[in-house]
């Protein structure tokens, strides 16, 4: 490998396997000799039944293996920002303990050009006799950091972690969250050259969330490498340029992040932009009117689950009106992925505004403006009801859902080029009128006069 290729990539992984052994067998090595020999009076020939895997690994009948990783290779570059995605028990933590060497592969190799700061969980890598502040100088020193380098960062770690109170505490009386908020800021304020976090946003309030993702931001901004495993998909969606999706260990999928969390969401999580019923009987609904549709549109017409937060948003419904004279209302409801309920809408073409319906198939279209969600997964509940008297003929929860994501680049936001976790639930681009008033507010006055605009 040449020297130029080693500046330029920061991680490179090359058929990457590991192997884990569950079962009696693979337990047997941590029990007693005591254990073991009354294990083999006991039953003598049990510790004889063994077999070759289709690997050639020699093993004990009772245990069998499983593959928490096999053939994974990818590259990342220097200043790039990858997120890690997939289900629970896809492999993603394994594979950063064995990029952090906590783990010893059983396949494959791993190169690594760069300083590795690593928060894998909840106070790892501290000793939990020791304080907070030796735990930071015992970090720094395992990064191969100098005393003074550490002295240098260590207030800003500190006032960051917002444990200085408890600083010269053994961390084995830390919470997890001040565990938590020590070990992050050890591992982003040390300056290594590759950051590996998983899962950060897990334990921690909402500020101190917001305090890890802006510190990403920073990191990254900073041309350091980051390597982000999150079930978060608008946190992956926000800090990664490009994404690996992990499946039963494996790389299933890699790619743009906004592109592959649309596909994550869509296969994975079951989420869809569009769902049908063909039969009239079948569907939602009741002897008044069934639904037969509804499509998340874009302004080009195209179904799809994943929108700039600039797009506007199509909601369509068809239904299939089977008993005239209702005065009706198609409508839905609009929740993002942790049950906040954002709003509701009901449908408001004055054509139909007080008419009874006649029977017939009908389609009805309404657009939430671009600007106005936030970041995040939207799910579409719709609903048919007749206004007077109010009967409620269906609703149909969680139906379909889509993505909102903010890309770079794109044009203005509500969020003008702020940093960080941007708060609330909704998020409408508003007109501003700002002007200078008085370009020497000083010149002979005691106090200023305030008017409105004109």
């Amino acid at each position: 490998m040449t020297s130029g290729r080693q500046r330029h990539i920061s991680i490179q992984v090359e058929n990457l396997g590991k192997l884990y052994r569950i079962g009696q067998g693979a337990q047997a090595s941590y029990q007693t000799l005591r254990d073991q020999i009354s294990r083999f009076a006991a039953q003598p020939l049990r510790w004889l039944r063994f077999s070759k895997d289709s690997n050639g690994i020699r093993r004990n009948e009772e245990a069998f293996h499983i593959w928490a990783l096999r053939g994974v290779s990818f590259e990342v570059r220097q200043g790039e920002v990858v997120g890690i995605i997939g289900r629970n028990g896809a492999g993603k933590s394994t594979l950063l303990k064995i990029l952090t060497r906590i783990t010893v592969p059983t396949e494959g190799r791993v190169d690594l050009w760069g300083r590795i700061g690593s928060l894998l969980e909840v106070g790892t890598g501290f000793h939990k006799e020791l304080t907070g502040r030796e735990n930071v100088y015992l970090n720094g020193a395992i990064l191969g950091m100098k005393k003074a380098e550490i002295d240098q960062k260590f207030d800003e770690i500190v006032a960051f972690s917002e444990v200085e109170r408890f600083i010269d505490t053994p961390v084995k009386y830390y919470s997890s969250g001040m565990a938590m908020r020590l070990a992050f800021a050890v591992a982003a304020h040390l300056d290594p050259e590759i950051l590996l976090v998983d899962e950060v946003l897990a334990v921690g309030d909402a500020a101190f969330q917001k305090k890890c993702l802006d510190k990403m931001e920073e990191v990254g901004r900073a041309g350091r490498t980051i390597l982000f495993v999150s079930h978060h998909m608008p946190s992956i969606v926000r800090l990664c340029e490009r994404a690996i999706w992990l499946q039963d260990g494996q790389i299933y999928r890699e790619g743009p992040a906004h592109q592959l969390v649309s596909e994550y969401l869509t296969e994975a999580l079951g989420t869809t932009p569009s769902r049908e019923w063909p039969d009239f009987y079948s569907a939602p609904g009741d002897e008044v009117v069934r639904l037969l549709a509804i499509r998340i549109r874009n302004n080009r017409g195209e179904v799809t689950d994943t929108f700039d937060i600039r797009e506007p948003v199509g909601i369509e419904m068809e239904y299939v009106v089977l008993e005239g004279g209702y005065t009706l209302h198609a409508g839905f409801s609009l929740h993002n992925d942790e049950g906040q309920w954002l709003f509701a809408s009901l449908d408001t073409d004055t054509e139909w505004d007080g008419k009874p319906r006649q029977p017939g198939r009908y389609r009805s279209l309404a657009w939430i403006p671009g600007n106005f969600l936030a970041e995040g997964t939207m799910i579409v509940g719709p609903s048919i009801r007749t206004e007077d008297p109010e009967i409620l003929h269906l609703y149909e929860p969680d139906a379909v859902a889509f993505q909102v994501t903010e890309r770079p680049g794109l044009g203005p936001s509500s969020r003008m080029g702020f940093v960080g976790h941007f708060p609330g639930i909704i998020r409408p681009y508003l007109q501003w009128e700002t002007r200078l008033t008085d370009p020497n507010p000083w010149n002979g006055r005691s106090s200023f006069q305030t008017g409105p605009f004109r």
